[in-house]
């Protein structure tokens, strides 16, 4: 069994044919993860318990003559800031290493009723706070293409996980890029939902009114199948929407008739070459379909990453505010020999605590939303910053008017190398400049891959493993259908040429 290549689609025909039982492919999922994660480091713990329980029941069901759905048995990779009851859910911090969820994510309810299982808890940066999964407390993730770059952030390990065949899909969670972007570097296709399609309830929460759950897959196709799953109203969740996917009403007349634009705020300076050939080539097969383009302005687009730099910290410091040290985590001060007894008051408890327990991007911007929040501050950034974001929104609805969707790139360049930007924050945000927009507008956005390039150091350079490009696709508020069918027939025409 070709395990690496299965998708949704694929697995549940080869279940529906008896070609395998789902307690074996999930225990050939687990022996290939254990030799193949030992380079990636995708996950960070495997919920071999779970899942095999899981497939058990799938395959009882199967042999009763039950009829299952198309995630039946479907294994699984989950970003480790989503909650599964009873398993550990750390946020890739230090402070959170030994809590246990009390609960189930709503997204995991809906995926259990839809027996889909769950492999393990992949890697992120640092309560998703960064571009490259190096931000970690526990590791670092490698691209599957190539072993000395990063695989994006913060989903870089549940982008990994598809992308090296360690699970059939994944979650991710995407609060100014997180699932685009490691998508584009990995080579599979991220969707990033409407603000309030998909419930966050049982998120661990970086900045509220950006962050959104969403699906990392092989194909689109499988973007659309884990998307529906999860979409709808949650009561939990008083910022979701009851809303359903109108899966089958894209045909191809449907798509034909759509009008995409290119902001051309986007396609500037400093864009890599590569990066813009194979954006190019991606219109191309796009017009062969008989799709139009127009040309549009966001003007407001540069001053995007600023404002998202003043907001985001903002909600990070309210919402980190909960990790004390002593709720959700050990206690340190009972476990170092040489503070027992030397800390009285519980502001030295605290101190001592939160200090080990967050990493040092976590503290930046706790500390920078502290400061913008701040009296005689407050004004001057945050207030500022939100007119900005509803500049932003006005510049897509304008947009909107025009095109029914908008192709942009992903990132600006191809994933970078293991500590290229570690030393220099400031570059490092730059990755995500063009997936920012998206968040601050609440739109959704699909990144899918095009083909891939050979870099080469020198004209005399071994050719190396190939790096990912993809383009993106954002669509209207809760029309995912349109930018997931402008996917689905972009795929198709690939395949063929």
């Amino acid at each position: 069994m070709d395990i690496k290549n299965l998708t949704i689609k694929k697995f549940h025909q080869g279940l529906i044919n008896r070609e395998f039982s789902v307690v074996e492919t999930t225990r050939a999922f687990f022996d290939y993860i254990e030799k193949k994660d030992r380079e990636i480091s995708a996950y960070l713990r495997l919920t071999k318990n779970l899942a095999l329980s899981q497939a058990e029941q799938v395959d009882l069901e199967l042999s009763e003559g039950k009829e299952t759905g198309i995630l039946a048995g479907v294994p699984l990779a989950i970003k480790d800031n989503i909650l599964i009851e009873s398993e550990l859910a750390t946020a890739g911090s230090k402070i959170l290493e030994n809590y246990r969820a009390a609960y189930d994510a709503t997204v995991i309810k809906k995926l259990k009723q839809a027996r889909a299982l769950f492999l393990g808890k992949t890697n992120l940066d640092e309560f998703a706070m960064g571009s490259s999964t190096e931000n970690s407390a526990f590791k670092i993730t490698k691209n599957p293409h190539n072993l000395e770059r990063v695989p994006g952030g913060s989903s870089g390990g549940s982008a990994a996980a598809v992308a090296a065949g360690m699970a059939i899909a994944a979650l991710g969670s995407d609060t100014g890029g997180s699932i685009r972007q490691p998508a584009n570097f990995c080579g599979v296709v991220g969707l990033k939902p409407t603000y309030g399609a998909v419930s966050r309830y049982g998120l661990i929460a970086m900045a509220s009114s950006l962050d959104q759950i969403g699906p990392i897959a092989k194909t689109v196709e499988d973007a659309e199948i884990l998307f529906e799953a999860i979409a709808g109203k949650d009561e939990l969740d008083a910022t979701s929407i009851n809303y359903r996917l109108p899966i089958a009403k894209r045909q191809l007349e449907d798509i034909r008739k759509l009008k995409i634009g290119l902001p051309k705020e986007y396609f500037v300076a400093g864009l890599d070459k590569k990066i813009e050939r194979e954006i190019n080539e991606a219109i191309k097969s796009l017009k062969s379909l008989k799709i139009n383009f127009k040309e549009i302005s966001l003007p407001h687009t540069k001053y995007a990453l600023s404002c998202y730099y003043i907001i985001m910290p903002a909600e990070v410091s309210a919402n980190l505010a909960r990790f004390d040290g002593i709720r959700y985590s050990r206690n340190y001060a009972e476990r170092d020999a040489e503070l027992r007894g030397k800390l009285s008051t519980l502001e030295e408890i605290y101190f001592r605590q939160r200090g080990r327990g967050f990493g040092e991007e976590a503290k930046r911007r706790i500390i920078l939303g502290t400061f913008v929040l701040s009296a005689g501050h407050y004004d001057a950034y945050y207030a500022k910053a939100q007119k900005v974001q509803r500049l932003i929104k006005e510049d897509f609805n304008k947009a909107f008017k025009e095109v029914d969707a908008i192709l942009t790139p992903v990132s600006a360049e191809p994933a970078f190398k293991i500590g290229e930007k570690t030393s220099d924050p400031l570059q490092m945000y730059l990755s995500d400049i063009f997936t920012i927009p998206v968040n601050l507008a609440g739109l959704p956005a699909i990144s899918i891959p095009t083909r891939n390039y050979f870099p080469r150091e020198s004209a005399s350079s071994q050719r190396k493993s190939a790096l990912p490009i993809g383009f993106q696709l954002i669509g209207k508020p809760f029309q995912e259908a349109d930018i997931l069918g402008i996917g689905k027939y972009y795929e198709n025409v690939t395949k063929r040429q």
